[in-house]
Order: structure tokens, then C-alpha cells, then sequence
């Protein structure tokens, strides 16, 4: 569904991504890991032409988004939901209010139809009766769901967190992650995570890659991720205490 080929991107000296390439599958819960600075987010970018690579393609489906512009992207950049690091809400409106932003802007529903779609994904994501209340008064994971309702509030294909679990506790970032993979489930959408986290890759990703240096120097099922003989990689687990036998190594292979 989403191919970057070759993908080469440099911001003065420094090569962020260097000759990246892989492919997405539709459906796919993809997890892009990797330490601060490798080019997890700039990855993200890409996909929806916010950053164009200096050398290489990025394709959505049969669409070079690499090379899209006016009408055309918009069209390729309606088919993605975005759920930035920040959750990104206005302070100043209601939770129901931020979710129903992107039907006000980009479509001609009417209030009730709006209405009706903002509080079906509210409920999707545990948070109906948070309608009303304003962004301050919510937790940290609640912003996030909040945020996660806006982002799949157009039905898009796909939907891209950026360190969706950033600043949460190891409950609240759980829960999280299964609203991701119920979302995905659900939904039928492919989701592309962007993570540090790799108790949360491992339990909810299909795949896995990690950039190093810009590169993509691994891209397995989380139990092949796990018995990678990469160095990085392993220095990686071994940061977050997962090790190539127990409890981790039950739970992917089940």
C-alpha cells in the first residue's frame, strides 16, 4: 500500500535517510523504531508530502505522493488520519468540537450529520461523555483518545501516530495500545506507529522496522525482531530490558 523506494533526505550535511525502502500492506499495524535523531518522524512526513526526499520515491497505492501536488494531494492526504506526539487539541473548544474540526473543514455535513459521526468515534474510543468537557480537564491518556477520535473521524485508510504513548504511564500507554489495535481491527485501516516504546511495538506490530543511520537495518514479526542478530538491534531490547528468551519471546510467538 505505501512504498518508499531509494528514499534519500538530507537536512545540510546531515543524511536523515539514506536510500530507505521498504513496503507497507495494507491493513498492517507497522512500527517504525529507532533511537533519537535516526528519522522515525521525517519517515512519517514523507508519507503525506510534508517533507519531499531529495532523492527517491514515495508511493501510496498507484500515487507518487513524492511528486503529487495541488487537487492530487489532496486527494492522496485525505486517505490519512494523523495522531501527533502533542495530541494537538485546542484548548478552547470542546473535545466533541476538536473531533468534529476536520468535517467542519474539509466536508458539507450538516451539524446532526457531524454530530452523529463525532460522538460514534468518541464512543469507539471510550470517551463519549467526554463530549463537552474541555481539554484541560482531561488526563494525558485522554487527550490522546480524543486526539485518535479526530484522526479517524474522516474514515481514512490509514492512520500515522507519532509516539502515540510519549509522556504517559505504563497503564495509560497499555491502554493505548489496544485502542490502537481495536482501531486498526475495527476499522479495517493500516496504522504506521512511530515509537520508542518497544514493549508497545512488540505487542501490538505486525512488522517491525528500525532505522539506523538512516537506514532500515531490520524489518521482522516482532518474534523475528526479538532473534535479530543486528547489534543495534539487540542493544536496543537490551536498553529496554527485553531479552531474546521469556516472557516476550511467548507472547509474539502465540
Amino acid at each position: 500500500m505505501i512504498r518508499f523506494e531509494q528514499v534519500t533526505k538530507r537536512f545540510g550535511k546531515k543524511t536523515v535517510l539514506d536510500e530507505a525502502t521498504f513496503t507497507i500492506a495494507q491493513g498492517e499495524v507497522f512500527i517504525i523504531v529507532g533511537l533519537s535523531g535516526a528519522g522515525k518522524s521525517v519517515t512519517l512526513k514523507h508519507m503525506v508530502r510534508l517533507l519531499t526526499p531529495d532523492e527517491g520515491q514515495v508511493w501510496v497505492g498507484d500515487d507518487c505522493v513524492s511528486e503529487a501536488t495541488g487537487r492530487d494531494l489532496e486527494r492522496i492526504r485525505a486517505k490519512f488520519g494523523y495522531l501527533f506526539q502533542s495530541g494537538a487539541l485546542l484548548q478552547w473548544i470542546s473535545a466533541g468540537e476538536n473531533v468534529a474540526l476536520p468535517l467542519r473543514e474539509h466536508t458539507k455535513m450538516t451539524d446532526d450529520e457531524i454530530d452523529g459521526l463525532v460522538r460514534e468515534k468518541l464512543r469507539l474510543v471510550e470517551l463519549e461523555d467526554a463530549y463537552d468537557r474541555s481539554p484541560s480537564d482531561l488526563s494525558g491518556g485522554m487527550k490522546k483518545r480524543v486526539s485518535l477520535a479526530r484522526a479517524i473521524v474522516r474514515q481514512p485508510e490509514v492512520v500515522l501516530y507519532d509516539e502515540p504513548t510519549s509522556g504517559l504511564d505504563p497503564l495509560t500507554s497499555r491502554t493505548i495500545d489496544e485502542l490502537i489495535a481495536n482501531t486498526n481491527r475495527e476499522l479495517g485501516i493500516t496504522s504506521i506507529v512511530v515509537t520508542h516504546d518497544l514493549h508497545s511495538a512488540l505487542s501490538i506490530g505486525t512488522r517491525i522496522a528500525m532505522l539506523h543511520q538512516g537506514k532500515v537495518v531490520e524489518l521482522a514479526t516482532p518474534a523475528d525482531f526479538i532473534h535479530s542478530s543486528h547489534p543495534v538491534v539487540q542493544q536496543f531490547l537490551a536498553s529496554q530490558y527485553i531479552t531474546r528468551k521469556g516472557v516476550w519471546e511467548e507472547s509474539v510467538s502465540s
